[in-house]
């Protein structure tokens, strides 16, 4: 029987709301939705899309790590946009993390409670123990 494990590394942002950043369940890490927070402040870092999916995805590699995983575990990311025109320039930046490691992924636009935030990440890894 496996046993759930949910992750709150110190290096990474706090919630903010009534989540787990990760939950280990079996062999999946499960990576809650994180966003543009910088994690020496604690606070969100607004900028350009490049500079936000930088962030973002260097916060779900922080969680990862602490779950025992690394970004060529991930199997799959869902990418939110705030607006489908940052496209590119996300995409530019998320290349640099995953290379020809590449998850499966799908990227959609939606409307944030924090209007300012441009993106958001969640994704599954899988990780045998």
């Amino acid at each position: 029987m496996s046993t759930i494990l949910r992750v709150f590394p110190s290096e990474t942002p706090t919630p903010r709301g009534p989540y787990s950043p990760a939950v280990v369940a079996g062999d999946f890490i499960y990576v809650s939705g994180q966003g543009p927070i910088d994690p020496s402040i604690d606070r969100f870092s607004y900028g350009d899309i490049q500079h936000e999916t930088r962030l973002t995805l260097e916060n779900i590699r922080r969680i990862l790590a602490a779950a025992g995983a690394s970004l060529t575990d991930v199997v799959k990311c869902n990418v939110y946009l705030r607006d489908g025109n940052d496209f590119a320039a996300m995409n530019k930046v998320y290349t640099e993390f995953f290379g020809d490691q590449r998850p499966a992924r799908t990227t959609v636009a939606v409307a944030f409670a924090d209007p300012t935030m441009k993106i958001e990440v969640d994704c599954i890894a899988y990780k045998p123990v």
